[in-house]
């Protein structure tokens, strides 16, 4: 247990720690132009182009995989079956779909490699340092990959992400069921735990979640809706928040 009242500390992967949602919102948007390209029979709404702040904000971000393709296939008024694991973009399937989104995730990440947001390393190191335990939580299965790619695996001390959540049936965010694994692997209470989130689902998990402070990353702008959603403190980069006031807000918790 740390020296004072925060206990522990989970973090979301993209766009949190890693430039990384930047590359999944580049893959989604190349892989549903493409799909909905090849289908003439849909209407000119449902073949507009896939946009960050109409399409992929409210019906992709911080969803497992899967959930994004039919969240979104939803709003355009498409429907298509499930489909199997082996499938790709011209079977015509949800998860198809999904996994050409994931191939090429993977081709950007290896083409032009990951940024990192230091301000959140340091961030990290500041609450390790004061004993504070600290994961990851997300929805993402390339998760584990990306911080491996990075260097970045051996800061914390677990990682809950989109192959946990298939392994133990977790339910994706809004649900809060990855960050409360994070929570009870490193032994600490959400109660007494921050979160830290930048997409909408991802802030809505930690109240859902009971997280004693829900730190929201804004760096798409979207400020005033993850305050909607329940961020405590809304931020353009955690640079902006410092571990003093993390500290000062758990003294008034407590």
């Amino acid at each position: 247990m740390s020296s004072w009242w925060c206990e522990g500390a989970i973090f979301d992967l993209d766009g949190v720690i890693t430039g990384t949602a930047r590359t999944h919102f580049t893959a989604w948007k190349e892989t549903f132009e493409q799909y909905i390209s090849s289908r003439d029979d849909l209407s000119d709404e449902s073949r507009r182009p896939f946009t960050h702040d109409d399409d992929y904000v409210p019906f992709v971000d911080g969803k497992p995989r899967y959930d994004g393709v039919r969240s979104f296939l939803e709003s355009r008024g498409i429907q298509l079956p499930e489909g199997s694991d082996a499938d790709g973009l011209d079977a015509g399937t949800v998860k198809g779909i999904g996994n050409a989104k994931n191939d090429s995730f993977r081709r950007i990440v290896e083409r032009d490699g990951v940024d990192i947001y230091e301000s959140t390393v340091k961030l990290v190191e500041e609450l390790r340092d004061r004993g504070v335990q600290v994961g990851v939580a997300s929805s993402s299965k390339n998760a584990r990959f990306i911080l491996e790619t990075t260097g970045l695996l051996d800061l914390f001390g677990t990682v809950v992400d989109g192959v946990t959540s298939v392994e133990l049936g977790l339910a994706g965010k809004p649900a809060p069921d990855i960050f409360l694994t994070a929570a009870e692997r490193l032994s600490v209470h959400p109660e007494r735990s921050l979160m830290v989130e930048d997409a909408f689902s991802g802030v809505e998990a930690g109240v859902n979640g009971n997280f004693g402070l829900i730190i929201g990353v804004a760096r798409g702008g979207n400020h005033e809706g993850l305050r909607q959603r329940g961020a405590h403190v809304v931020v353009s980069d955690l640079a902006e928040y410092s571990i003093i006031e993390i500290e000062e807000y758990f003294r008034e918790l407590a």
